[in-house]
């Protein structure tokens, strides 16, 4: 508090530097009513992210780690242009999307693997090694046989880059940028360095020579050494407390409390110098009425909370002042940590009470770090140091604890963990719609509906394929899923002039979380529930779910927009698609439309493009079939043959009101006989075609019963026949 006041008050006189000079104040002055807040360790930094700095130091990373990492390498934004449109005077929009590569180093000694990489805090791959964007990732280890990259050779000149052998480092190659503001993103990666459980022998490497520190840090899932290794260890010592015995050949670094069996100590060796220690007791016991704070609260990364800072405190009434932090800059579990902070709170305490003991004969195991017991002192005792004196060895004993009492449990608390999906394939069906007789609609239109099996499919690029080879862009589909499927078994023919209860088809949805909703009649009529099944365009009332992404439709109105021929051609396993507004619109001057023309597309998760014919093509530029034909007996042996005309985009039938014709001309093909030979062929102008007996009479010679086909032309095509037999 008095840190801010002062501060300000600083501020407000000398400005800048007064404010500089008032927080100096004010941080004596708290630390004189509040204390220092003693802090152990290397600071924790709260998840640092990907860096640029000449001469950083790169820390050595032990087992599991979240880090940044040093950009080593990198080139300049690629531009991508991508045209669409422009077609028949059509305006065209260019997309721009930039990329980059770049090299990051994350460990100055091998690692094992990378595990998951996270950009400006979203996934950006995931535990299964999927990117979540465009580009590729490669990582070295850091072994000494490493190889140089093939990108960074290419570009720096063979011979002319290293292989940065000793340093393990990742590559990104033309990595999207698009999902994060066309820059290159503040990256932290999960390091794998080592597996199985660490020891202090480990951390040490090389450093020490003819040195025996097998000492394991149970719980610590990993670490990472950026200062020196001295600070680290003394980090630790409060933690995982060691002894140094220097007392044989090689150094011997081991975890206290390893004997099975504690040390007898002989009686007190009694001293006639008055300035020795205990005079004729030969010992003297102490308690510590100011102990140092003991260690009760630790800061660590929590790798149950994707290597989140956490905290644990240990348990008890609180001292006076501010308690004593240990930061260490390694991963734990809450339940390790807890144990860590409880039983260094536990050792702290007992070792305020201290004995000084003289012997004369010193066994040889009774050296720093052995656990002994004291005649006529109930307890055991650990000997910390010793000293050669005249009259003895004096021995400093302190109180060993006794740790069995079982540690308060803990958790990590409430996590709310980023996704970590893996991208599904995409799921393509492209189809022609009929024309809806909006002059602003396309003719004809083209639609490309994507979907994939979770949400974590981030769209697909589309091409078209004409079948020589070539693809040519169609643009992207978009981030919205389409409600597509697949049919299980072949929907059974019925009539498109009545409302079908009692037919039904069992869908299969591409995702089970995809969704399908009821229609009342009047939801019908205004044209709700619309849905491509095949061949056909249908409209239904009941979506009854059975799981796993299946759904019972029923109530269906068959035969829409035209296409009542296709009713009895259904197969099982054809495609699904509710048209609720979802897909990419083409453009057909582009897509081309010439028989056998197919949309691919592919996206992130696609190891090979999803490919779809176009179904119903050229339903929207052919008028559909005309309807109730009828035959007519003129009374002298002829015929009339009638009919009713219908028009592309005229799907209201409004009572009382002549259907719209929706093209320049009124003109009617009739033939008689085979549709692909016909015997005999007319033009008509108008829904009527009168044969006198004389002309009729030949054609019955030849074929009985005709049959009679009608088909309606208009200005971008001919209609599907509509045939009549003789009666």
């Amino acid at each position: 508090m008095a840190t801010v006041i002062f501060t300000a008050i600083g501020s407000l006189i000398g400005g800048p530097l007064g404010g500089a000079i008032g927080a100096l104040v004010g941080r004596s002055v708290d630390g004189m009513v509040l204390g220092g807040g003693n802090r152990e360790g290397p600071r924790l930094n709260e998840l640092a992210v990907t860096t640029s700095s000449y001469g950083a130091p790169l820390p050595r990373q032990f087992g599991r780690m979240r880090i940044g990492g040093q950009i080593i390498w990198a080139t300049d934004l690629v531009e991508h242009k991508d045209k669409h449109g422009g077609g028949k005077g059509k305006p065209s929009v260019t997309e721009y999307t930039y990329s980059a590569s770049f090299a990051v180093a994350l460990a100055s000694r091998p690692a094992g693997a990378i595990g998951r990489i996270w950009a400006d805090g979203k996934l950006l791959r995931g535990a299964a090694g999927d990117l979540k964007t465009g580009g590729a990732f490669r990582f070295h280890s850091g072994e000494g046989d490493q190889a140089v990259d093939p990108l960074l050779e290419a570009a720096e000149a063979a011979g002319q880059c290293p292989a940065y052998r000793g340093l393990a480092y990742a590559v990104f190659e033309n990595l999207q940028l698009a999902d994060f503001g066309n820059r290159i993103p503040a990256l932290t990666f999960e390091v794998l360095a080592d597996t199985g459980e660490l020891s202090i022998a480990q951390l040490l490497g090389d450093t020490l020579e003819d040195c025996d520190a097998a000492v394991p840090l149970t719980g610590l899932q990993g670490i990472a050494i950026e200062g020196p290794l001295v600070e680290l260890l003394s980090a630790l010592d409060p933690l995982y407390p060691v002894d140094c015995d220097a007392c044989d050949a090689r150094l011997t670094i081991r975890p206290s409390r390893r004997q099975t069996a504690a040390i007898a100590l002989p009686e007190a060796a009694t001293s006639n110098n008055r300035e020795d220690f205990g005079g004729n007791a030969g010992f003297t016991r102490k308690r510590a009425p100011n102990p140092e704070q003991p260690v009760s609260v630790l800061r660590y990364y929590d790798f149950e909370r994707d290597y989140q800072p956490g905290i644990q405190r240990a348990s008890g009434r609180p001292l006076p002042g501010q308690p004593r932090t240990v930061e260490l800059p390694a991963t734990l579990g809450a339940e390790a940590a807890r144990h860590l902070v409880e039983q260094a709170a536990k050792r702290n305490s007992w070792a305020r009470q201290t004995i000084s003991w003289r012997v004369t004969q010193l066994d040889p195991a009774v050296r720093p770090g052995a656990i002994v017991t004291l005649p006529d002192h109930p307890g055991q005792w650990r000997v910390s140091d010793w000293e050669w004196r005249e009259h003895g060895v004096d021995l400093t004993l302190v109180r060993h604890a006794v740790l069995g009492i079982a540690t308060p449990g803990s958790d990590s608390g409430r996590v709310n963990p980023i996704p970590d999906i893996t991208i599904a394939p995409t799921r393509l069906v492209a189809f022609e719609l009929p024309w809806d007789s909006n002059a602003l609609t396309p003719v004809p239109l083209l639609i490309a509906a994507a979907s994939s099996e979770n949400a974590a499919w981030a769209g697909a690029s589309l091409f078209a394929d004409q079948g020589d080879g070539a693809l040519l862009p169609l643009g992207t589909t978009g981030r919205a899923r389409a409600v597509i499927g697949t049919a299980d078994a072949a929907l059974a023919p019925a009539s498109p002039l009545l409302f079908d209860r009692a037919s039904s088809i069992i869908v299969t949805l591409a995702a089970p979380d995809l969704p399908l909703a009821n229609a009342s009649m009047e939801q019908l009529a205004m044209g709700a529930n619309r849905a491509l099944l095949g061949p056909e365009l249908l409209q239904f009332a009941a979506a009854e779910p059975l799981g796993a992404g299946q759904w019972r439709l029923s109530g269906l109105l068959r035969g829409r927009g035209g296409t009542e021929d296709a009713i009895a051609s259904h197969l099982a396993g054809e495609a699904f698609v509710l048209l609720d507004g979802t897909g990419a619109v083409l453009d057909p001057a582009i897509a081309g439309m010439v028989p056998g023309t197919q949309i691919s597309a592919i996206g992130i998760g696609d190891d090979v493009p999803a490919v779809s014919p176009v179904l119903l093509a050229g339903i929207g530029s052919r008028p559909p079939a005309p309807v109730h034909a009828r035959i007519i007996p003129d009374g002298e042996g002829g015929i009339a043959l009638t009919w009713t005309r219908r028009a592309r985009g005229a799907w209201a039938w409004t009572d009382a009101v002549d259907t719209p014709l929706n093209e320049q001309a009124e003109l009617y093909e009739v033939t008689f006989g085979p549709l692909q030979a016909p015997l005999a062929r007319w033009e008509t102008t108008t829904p009527l075609l009168a044969l006198a007996a004389s002309a009729l009479a030949p054609l019955i010679a030849a074929l009985p019963q005709g049959p009679f086909a009608i088909r309606q032309r208009g200005d971008r095509g001919t209609s599907r026949p509509l045939t009549i037999e003789l009666p």
